[in-house]
């Protein structure tokens, strides 16, 4: 854990959204624990950055948690759907990373009732998706991803064969923010946002 929070300290958002791929994400909800792997996440990067919450340095009671040291949760509601980010440098720079979909590995019967019987990639490959299937709940807003019931766990971590830089989803015209490659995926996984199956390898795109 010591090596993952000096990664969040010392590297570039953007190395810390890569760095993300394939780490183990696990809450300890009420129901049990509930975990899996990151495999698709986007770099914000604050001030400069028009796609961010924090561009121009806004900072405004929703947007708070961005301010804070790296690894404090940040949850927004997009069209009725929580969002988890995870603060990715020093205190009072606002860049983060949002997490976009999870390849589910423990307490996968649950997170199909959390997500109201369905099955398969559509249990977690987008973001207001693993959000609801790991049961992560508004009181984690501030909590760190390294202490908190919601948190990663570097033991675990997979390594994946190909890693791929994509545009964000859903930025458009916010000029050079719009297609900037800041989205990063375990290339073959089907747990991608929007994934083709013909694009789906053998071992989900994982080298063990």
């Amino acid at each position: 854990m010591e090596q993952l929070i000096n990664y969040f300290n010392t590297e570039t958002t953007e190395n810390v959204a890569q760095y993300l791929l394939g780490m183990y994400l696990e809450h300890e909800a009420p129901a049990g624990k509930l975990g899996g792997y990151i495999v698709d996440c986007e770099a914000y990067l604050g001030p400069d950055d028009e796609a961010a919450h924090s561009y121009g340095m806004r900072n405004t009671p929703r947007v708070r948690a961005m301010y804070e040291k790296p690894g404090t949760i940040y949850l927004y509601t997009m069209h009725t759907h929580l969002i988890l980010n995870m603060i990715t440098q020093p205190e009072g720079v606002p860049q983060g990373v949002m997490i976009r979909g999870i390849e589910p590995a423990e307490g996968v019967e649950q997170m199909i009732l959390n997500r109201h019987g369905r099955t398969g990639a559509a249990i977690s490959d987008g973001p207001g998706k693993l959000v609801e299937a790991l049961g992560i709940t508004r009181e984690l807003y501030g909590e760190s991803i390294f202490t908190s019931s919601l948190h990663l766990i570097p033991e675990k971590r997979r390594t994946p064969k190909q890693i791929d830089a994509l545009p964000r989803i859903g930025i458009p015209n916010k000029g050079i923010w719009t297609q900037r490659p800041l989205r990063y995926v375990v290339h073959g996984n089907p747990y991608i946002t929007n994934q083709r199956k013909v694009l789906i390898e053998e071992n989900n795109g994982w080298r063990k």
